[in-house]
């Protein structure tokens, strides 16, 4: 089963990070993804006056994949997951400005590349209206 929690703790948040192989960043919060209790991927992010800012969508590496649910679908969940955390703060923009972008995963997720090359996506209506904005 799927599963797309926020991490509680700092120190979990860390050693997801090492696993993932990312920077763990302290003051940025985290959603992790498990399949059948199995660690997947994280996603480190924050809100800022600007809008929601995503920083890594990091999968484990070299992970055997489950055969029920795939990386790319629990690294999706995960990415809308996010999404619609930060749409319902109030916060009705995003960017991702990771150092690795999945092309392929932020625009099924819904992002697009703006005309000087970052990944944005505005999230009003996103998750409300019927199909707006869906890529997918």
């Amino acid at each position: 089963m799927l599963k797309v929690l926020p991490i509680q703790s700092k120190l979990r948040q860390e050693e997801i990070c090492l696993k993932c192989k990312i920077k763990y960043n302290p003051d940025l919060l985290a959603y992790a993804a498990t399949v059948d209790e199995e660690l997947v991927g994280i996603c480190q992010f924050k809100l800022t006056d600007k809008g929601g800012v995503l920083y890594d969508l990091a999968k484990v590496p070299d992970r055997t994949e489950n055969k029920e649910c795939s990386d790319f679908e629990a690294m999706f969940v995960m990415g809308r997951g996010t999404l619609n955390f930060i749409d319902l703060c109030g916060v009705h923009f995003a960017t991702y400005e990771g150092e690795s972008p999945d092309d392929g995963l932020l625009r099924a997720i819904g992002f697009s590349k703006n005309e000087v090359g970052v990944y944005e996506i505005n999230l009003e209506g996103f998750f409300t209206d019927h199909c707006h904005n869906h890529s997918t």
